[in-house]
C-alpha cells in the first residue's frame, strides 16, 4: 500500500452484543494505540470504556463511553457502546456520528441472530462497517469460522467479506493470513505479530478464500471484473481501492478476527479502520450535511458530571469551537477531550472532533448548534419504553430534589420517560427493561442523591354500569343556626357504548331546581364519578337530571352538589357496576424461528389473544406478531420475551379498548383496591 497522508479526527463506534467483548476491545486498541500503558479489566472495574459505578457493578456497559487518541499520527475517537438491548438507544445516538462501526460478535453461529438488529440500523442509515470476530483464542473456534460467517450472512443485508483466515496450531488459531497482501502472520500477544512463511496447509483455502473475496469487490468494479474473467491477477493496489471504496459507500461489510483479551489481530484492524474507514467529510456528504458555513456541533450523548456539571458530548462537523464562544446563544464554559472519566481541556476543537462541551444547560441530545442558532439535522427516534416503575423519594422532603433528579437523568438517557398517571396519581418511570429501571434507581441514589422507593404500577382500571337505574332521589338537608343547607334532586341512570364518556341531561321544566344550580348538580355527579361504587373512576353512562325541589333560603350551589352524590351513591350500586380493565395491543417483533414462541407468549397471558402476524416490513427473516394483552398481564412480558429470543425480541403497545373482567379476577381487583383506599 501506499503511504497515507494524515489523517482529520475520525470517529468509530465499538457495537455488538451483550458480552461480545467491546469494552474489551476498546481497552485492547487503547493499549496498541499507545494510549494505555496497561490494560484494564472487566473484572476489575479498571476500564477505561466504564466508568460508572452502575457499570462496573454490574460488569457490562450501561453508557458510552469515550476515548480520543491517535494512531500513526491520525487522531480517533472510539465509542464503547452497551451491548443489552435494554440501552439501545444509546448505541444509536454513537452510530449516528460515527464515520465507521465495528461491529463486535463471538465465534458462535448460534448467537448470529444477536447481531442482526444492529446490523439492520447500520444497513438502513448506510453506515461503513466492519466485522470483528473476537474470542478466537478459545480452543475449537477456528474450524467453525465458516460456519460462524454463513449464520452471520444470514443476518445481513450486505455480503461478509473475509480479509483474512486463520491459521491454527492443532484447535488453536495461532495467526493469520491477509487475503490482500497474501501474507502471513503469527500472533504475539501485546505485540505486533511476526511475518511467517504462509503454511502449505492454508493454501487450499487462502486461495478459494482470497478468489471469493475479488468476486464480491468485482461485482461493483467492472474492471477488476473484466480482470479476473481473464484471468488476470490484480494488482494489491487495486485491490485496496475497491476494498475502501465499495466499505466506505457501505456495499460490503469486511470481516476481521482475533482475540481483544490477548491484543490478537487488533493491529491489523486498527491499520485497516486507518486506511479504508471514510472521513468526517465523507460521512457529512452521507448524512446531508453543508460542507461550508459556520461551526456546527451535533450532540450525541447529555452528562451531568461531578465538579463540572453538564457536559454536553457532541461531533463537531464545521469550523472550531473554543471557550467562550457562543452556540445557539448560550457561551461555552469549557471544550474538553474525553479519555474515559476523564476530561482533557483544550484550547480549540476542529472538524471531526468529539469533544464534551460545559455549560449549554438548553441543549438536548440530538440537537445541533451553531453560532447563528439551532441547526436541523437527522437524528433518531427515541424507542418505546416497555416496562415502568412507579416511584416516590422515602423522604418526605424529597420530592422536589427528585424531580430534578429525574430531569437530569432523563436528559442523560432519552430512553427513559416520566408519566404523572392521572388515573392512578403515581409517578412512573418507564425505561427499557428490568436492568435499565435498576440502574436509573441506582443512579439517582449515587449521582444524585436521592433514595426512591419503587412498585409495580397500579392498573389504571375502570368501572360502568350495566344496566338502567331509574327514578334515584338525592336530598341534602342540613340545619343550623343560621341559614341551613338544602337540595333536592331525582334523576335516571344509564349506560352508555363504550368510549362515550360520561354525559349529563337537563330535562328540568317549571323551575323545579332553578338554573343556577344545575351546573352545580352536574358538578356533583361528575365527582363521584372519580370514585365509583367499586372505588374506580367511572365512565360511559348517562345521568339525566328530570326533577327536584329547592328552598328558596337555603338552597345553594354546595347543597345541590352534595344532593347529586347522595343520588349518585344510592343509584350505582342498583346499576349493576362492572369492572373494567384496560386491553393493549401488542406488536411483537421477533426473527421468524421465533414467531411460535411469540405467540404462545401472547395466548399464555390471561386473556391474551392472538390476532395475527406478518412479515416485518424490510426485515429479511422477521416476523411481527400483532395481538391484544390485558394491561395487568403486561408488566414482565420483554423479561420473558428476551429470554425466548436470545434477546433480540422487542415488542411496542398501544391502548386499545375497555373489556369487562367479572368473576374471581375481579372480586380480587375490587377488594385489594378498598384495603389501598381504607389504608
Amino acid at each position: 500500500m501506499t503511504a497515507k497522508a494524515p489523517s482529520a479526527p475520525r470517529v468509530a463506534a465499538l457495537v455488538g452484543p451483550y458480552l461480545s467483548g467491546k469494552t474489551s476491545l476498546l481497552e485492547g486498541l487503547l493499549h496498541t494505540a499507545g494510549a494505555l500503558p496497561r490494560k484494564g479489566s472487566v473484572k476489575e472495574g479498571s476500564t477505561v470504556g466504564d466508568p460508572s459505578p452502575e457499570a462496573k457493578a454490574r460488569q457490562m456497559s450501561v453508557e458510552l463511553g469515550v476515548a480520543t487518541t491517535t494512531y500513526l499520527g491520525d487522531p480517533w475517537t472510539f465509542i464503547d457502546t452497551p451491548g443489552s438491548v435494554e440501552f439501545t438507544q444509546e448505541t444509536f445516538h454513537a452510530l449516528m456520528v460515527a464515520d465507521v462501526a465495528v461491529v463486535v460478535c463471538e465465534p458462535d453461529p448460534n448467537r448470529a441472530v444477536t447481531v442482526g438488529p444492529v446490523l439492520r440500523f447500520l444497513d438502513d442509515h448506510k453506515i461503513p462497517h466492519v466485522l470483528f470476530i473476537n474470542k478466537m483464542d478459545l480452543p475449537g473456534v477456528g474450524g467453525r469460522l465458516k460456519e460462524t460467517l454463513t449464520a452471520l450472512q444470514g443476518v445481513s443485508d450486505r455480503p461478509l467479506v473475509l480479509r483474512e483466515i486463520p491459521i491454527r496450531d492443532g484447535d488453536v488459531v495461532s495467526g493469520y493470513v491477509d487475503l490482500v497482501s497474501e501474507r502471513a502472520y503469527h500472533y504475539k500477544p501485546g505485540q505486533p505479530s511476526d511475518i511467517i512463511q504462509m503454511p502449505e496447509s492454508v493454501l487450499p483455502e487462502e486461495k478459494e478464500a482470497r478468489q471469493a473475496m475479488l468476486e464480491h469487490l468485482a461485482d461493483t468494479d467492472d474492471h477488476l471484473m473484466e480482470e479476473l474473467l481473464e484471468d488476470v491477477v490484480p494488482p494489491k493496489e487495486e485491490v485496496y481501492q475497491a476494498m475502501t471504496k465499495d466499505l466506505q459507500q457501505d456495499l460490503i461489510v469486511e470481516v476481521f478476527f482475533g482475540s481483544a483479551e490477548k491484543d490478537s489481530g487488533l493491529r491489523r484492524l486498527l491499520k485497516a479502520l486507518r486506511h479504508e474507514a471514510p472521513e468526517a467529510q465523507t460521512t457529512e456528504q452521507r448524512l446531508g450535511i453543508e460542507p461550508k458555513g459556520d461551526a456546527l456541533v451535533q450532540i450525541f450523548k447529555t452528562l451531568h458530571a461531578p465538579h463540572v456539571g453538564k457536559l454536553s458530548i457532541g461531533r463537531v462537523w464545521r469550523g472550531e469551537l473554543t471557550d467562550g464562544m457562543t452556540l445557539a446563544g448560550q457561551r461555552l464554559s469549557g471544550v474538553y477531550h474525553l479519555f474515559g472519566g476523564k476530561q482533557e481541556k483544550l484550547t480549540k476543537a476542529i472538524a471531526g472532533d468529539i469533544v464534551a462541551l460545559g455549560r449549554l444547560e438548553e441543549t438536548r441530545t440530538g440537537q445541533a448548534l451553531s453560532p447563528g442558532g439551532p441547526v436541523d439535522l437527522p437524528w433518531v427516534p427515541l424507542v418505546q419504553p416497555v416496562v415502568g416503575l412507579a416511584i416516590h423519594a422515602t423522604k418526605s422532603g424529597d420530592e422536589v430534589k427528585l424531580s430534578t433528579a429525574l430531569q437530569k437523568l432523563i436528559e442523560e438517557d432519552a430512553s427513559y420517560a416520566l408519566e404523572q398517571n392521572a388515573d392512578t396519581s403515581e409517578r412512573i418511570l418507564w425505561g427499557q427493561g428490568e436492568i435499565h429501571l435498576k440502574v436509573a434507581l441506582d443512579r439517582l441514589k449515587s449521582k444524585f442523591n436521592v433514595e426512591v422507593a419503587a412498585d409495580k404500577p397500579q392498573v389504571p382500571y375502570k368501572e360502568t354500569i350495566k344496566k338502567a337505574a331509574k327514578e334515584i332521589h338525592g336530598r341534602h338537608k342540613h340545619q343550623t343556626g343560621g341559614h341551613g343547607q338544602f337540595g333536592d334532586v331525582w334523576i335516571h341512570i344509564k349506560p352508555l357504548a363504550r368510549g362515550e364518556g360520561i354525559k349529563f341531561v337537563d330535562e328540568i321544566v317549571g323551575g323545579v331546581v332553578p338554573r343556577q344550580f344545575i351546573p352545580a348538580v352536574e358538578a356533583g355527579m361528575r365527582d363521584f364519578c372519580k370514585q365509583g361504587p367499586l372505588g374506580f373512576p367511572v365512565v360511559d353512562l348517562e345521568v339525566t337530571l328530570y326533577f327536584g325541589s329547592y328552598h328558596t333560603v337555603d338552597s345553594n350551589e354546595m347543597s345541590f352538589k352534595a344532593a347529586a352524590r347522595i343520588a349518585m351513591n344510592e343509584g350505582m350500586p342498583k346499576a349493576n357496576p362492572v369492572l373494567l380493565e384496560p386491553i393493549l395491543k401488542v406488536q411483537i417483533s421477533v426473527p421468524s424461528e421465533y414467531t411460535s414462541k411469540a405467540q404462545r407468549l401472547i395466548t399464555g397471558r390471561r386473556g391474551g389473544q392472538v390476532l395475527g402476524f406478518d412479515a416485518k416490513p424490510g426485515w429479511n427473516g422477521w416476523d411481527v406478531v400483532e395481538g391484544l394483552i390485558p394491561q395487568s398481564e403486561v408488566h414482565d412480558v420483554i423479561i420473558e420475551l428476551r429470554s425466548l429470543t436470545m434477546g433480540v425480541g422487542t415488542f411496542t403497545w398501544a391502548f386499545d379498548h375497555l373489556q369487562e373482567l367479572e368473576g374471581r379476577d375481579a372480586d380480587k381487583v375490587v377488594a385489594a383496591r378498598k384495603e389501598a383506599l381504607a389504608n
